[in-house]
């Protein structure tokens, strides 16, 4: 029984070594898919208050300024269509600092401007 006992000796610190990097991955990649959805939030938000600028008239700078402030790197598309002006914001989002993921958001305003 004591023989065996030292050659156990170690093995939690071995586990340890080996868990403690997965686990910090999993924590920094579940902080970044949280960050990659607050900045799809951002973008939806963005993508609403462009549609509606266009919609009732607005310069279309304007709309583009607005989805450029919220987020760095962020563009603008505009479509209209059946009485509807809808805006798509697109941008990149970076997971962990590692995995850059496309983020893209739409929103659709009654055409009331023209």
């Amino acid at each position: 029984m004591r023989g065996r006992a030292r050659d156990d000796r170690g093995s939690v610190t071995a586990e340890f070594a080996i868990v403690l990097p997965v686990l910090v991955l999993l924590i920094a990649f579940g902080v970044g898919a949280l960050g990659a959805t607050s900045a799809r939030v951002r973008l939806e938000d963005a993508a609403a208050d462009a549609a509606r600028l266009v919609a009732r008239g607005d310069d279309r700078a304007a709309a583009a300024d607005a989805v450029a402030r919220a987020m760095d790197g962020a563009r603008l598309r505009l479509a209209e269509r059946d009485g509807l002006v809808c805006a798509t914001a697109s941008a990149s989002a970076r997971v962990a600092g590692v995995v850059v993921v496309p983020v893209t958001a739409t929103s659709c305003a009654l055409d009331g401007g023209r």
